[in-house]
């Protein structure tokens, strides 16, 4: 009975993701290439996502399809359209499961990752989840409007926030975060030219400018659209 339960056991957790082969055509729409390596860390990522969504609120999206697009390929993607500089200091305001940054370190070891999150049982996962697949990332609880005005002001190359807030919030939560040069990459939905003519005021407050907007669809047909704001005279 015991090994009955185990092997159950070991099968659920098997169909938290998509199988390998199916992943990596996935990523193969978008021209990005997944190792075996790779998947084995996005399947424990998808295992432990899962079990302590059953406890507290991290996604409304739990099937083994949807976590594949809509959660790890929806944050990979982010490189497509966004320049991260090799050995950059990343934050991810908002970070809440981990999206976008935890895929963005799995696809790119090199990226200095700091994971940003208002609520501490949040935290308390993602401090468990980056101990368990091994990388190294500080995991913070605190309101990035907070630490911009402290110790992390002016700190990071590239600011990462998917879905968080409107574009004009991000403004003041995120551009100082980052160093001069640096860039805020705004994972959003569609439709964003009303969102990003609302926040002009908040954005030359903070001296920021709209490098470029980068509108596309998932392999489902959901459109995303990635917002780069530059901060500093270097995009003046």
């Amino acid at each position: 009975m015991i090994n009955i339960i185990k092997f159950a056991e070991k099968v659920s957790r098997m169909e938290r993701l998509i199988p390998y082969n199916d992943f990596k055509k996935l990523f193969e729409t978008a021209d990005l290439k997944v190792s075996e390596e790779q998947y084995r860390l996005f399947s424990r990522y998808a295992e432990m996502l899962c079990e302590t969504n059953e406890k507290i609120n991290l996604t409304a999206i739990t099937s083994p399809e949807g976590i594949a697009e809509k959660h790890f390929l929806d944050s990979v993607l982010a490189l497509k359209y966004a320049d991260f500089p090799f050995g950059a200091e990343l934050a991810d305001v908002g970070t809440g499961a981990g999206f976008p940054g935890v895929p963005l370190k799995i696809f790119r070891p090199d990226l200095k990752l700091t994971l940003i999150d208002s609520l501490q049982k949040r935290v308390r996962f993602l401090e468990e989840l980056t101990r368990a697949l091994g990388i190294e990332a500080a995991c913070l609880h605190a309101r990035a409007e907070d630490l911009g005005k402290r110790e992390f002001s002016g700190r990071f190359d590239v600011v990462t926030a998917r879905a968080v807030s409107r574009l004009s919030k991000l403004a003041g939560y995120c551009l100082p975060l980052l160093k001069r040069g640096g860039v805020l990459v705004a994972l959003k939905g569609v439709d964003c030219a009303a969102e990003i003519d609302e926040a002009k005021g908040e954005l030359k407050r903070y001296g920021g400018v709209v490098l470029g907007v980068e509108e596309y669809r998932l392999p489902s047909g959901d459109g995303r659209t990635v917002v780069r704001v530059g901060r500093g005279e270097g995009f003046v």
